[in-house]
């Protein structure tokens, strides 16, 4: 009983060790995904001001290969430092969410508390790709409007 006991310790060690290393990796990531924002913000408030349908079209294709190349980064972060290591790879897989329980049971707190974290953050990027995707779409359909 003691050697399993320790043995255990051994491997929740081990994991919690893979995910720092994840949660640096989705740091890393989520940086570049800030700055991809940053980039899509500029583009829509040019969009916004521009008059000239053309160089509408043109900014709005900017900005659409801007949000592709955030939602790559996006699957990038979701497969390494969320799937990757099981909290959706492994249970997902196997039988849906029923499973789920027994790999959180096995979680530490510090394990817990970086799944939540990485969740949160990712929760909030989508949210924000949907909002450049109805932008795109608003401007895609909409006339630049009139000078006033």
């Amino acid at each position: 009983m003691l050697h399993a006991a320790s043995k255990d310790a051994t491997a929740a060690q081990g994991t919690s060790k893979a995910q720092s290393t994840d949660t640096a990796a989705f740091d890393k990531n989520l940086a570049q995904f800030q700055e991809q924002m940053k980039t899509m913000q500029a583009q829509m408030n040019q969009i916004r001001q521009t008059q000239d349908p053309k160089e509408r079209q043109k900014l709005l294709q900017q900005h659409w290969a801007t949000m592709q190349s955030a939602m790559t980064t996006m699957h990038g972060m979701w497969g390494s430092g969320m799937m990757g290591h099981g909290m959706m790879g492994q249970g997902m897989m196997s039988g849906g969410w029923g499973h789920m329980g027994g790999y959180y049971s096995r979680l530490s707190p510090e394990q817990l508390r970086q799944r939540q974290y990485m969740t949160d953050q990712y929760l909030q990027m989508q949210q924000e790709m949907m909002n450049n995707m109805m932008w795109q779409q608003q401007y895609s359909t909409q006339p630049p409007a009139s000078p006033q």
